[in-house]
């Protein structure tokens, strides 16, 4: 509702000053409605950790359609598989091309499979410590990658690190990973090996 509110409110504003007209942005911080500290480093792959209280709204960054979801925290420390590490967890593919990821949620809206669409800014979860992030401060794991088919996990995480591109967002900088990300895809290979755990 408060997007649609957003939609007509800078339409009318549009009409009334269209000089100083401006569109929307393309790009939204990805965790809504609470207090954030995050940094440039993450342990031994590139991703960003936001912390933030449980239940803060993890929302689409762009606009796309949802790619792999996983609403069942599987994760368990005997096992300590890869692919579970992550908990609760989503990723879509954002119209630019682009796969955005976030992990360790609580929950996840219960309307998003594979192959929906969703808009920049529409909430896709909230904030947890599901996965290996049990027992620390609630976070969102966000990472930035290509497309690969489903299972690729250490993909899916993140290749490219994405401080720059988060703290611009914040700022409402409306800066792009697109061909950051299709410079380091050509580096790597599709799909590279694993680095890290």
């Amino acid at each position: 509702m408060k997007s649609l509110e957003n939609v007509i409110l800078a339409a009318i504003l549009a009409s009334i000053f269209p000089a100083q007209a401006q569109a929307a942005n393309t790009y939204v911080f990805p965790v809504q409605g609470c207090a954030v500290t995050f940094s440039r480093y993450h342990h031994n792959y590139p991703a960003t950790d936001i912390l933030a209280k449980v239940g803060c709204e993890f929302v689409a960054p762009t606009s796309g359609v949802i790619d792999e979801v996983n609403k069942v925290d599987r994760f368990n420390w005997a096992t300590n598989k890869g692919a579970d590490r992550g908990g609760k967890m989503i990723s879509m593919v954002g119209d630019d091309g682009v796969r955005y990821y976030g992990s360790h949620l609580y929950s996840i809206r219960s309307k998003f499979v594979p192959g929906v669409r969703v808009v920049a800014g529409e909430m896709l979860g909230r904030v947890g410590n599901t996965g290996d992030a049990k027992g620390t401060a609630p976070h969102l794991h966000f990472g930035i990658s290509w497309p690969t088919k489903p299972g690729i996990w250490w993909v899916r995480r993140g290749e490219l690190n994405p401080f720059d591109y988060i703290t611009a967002w914040k700022a409402g900088k409306d800066i792009s990973p697109v061909i950051s990300v299709a410079k380091l895809r050509a580096k790597l290979g599709e799909i590279p090996k694993q680095v890290g755990y």
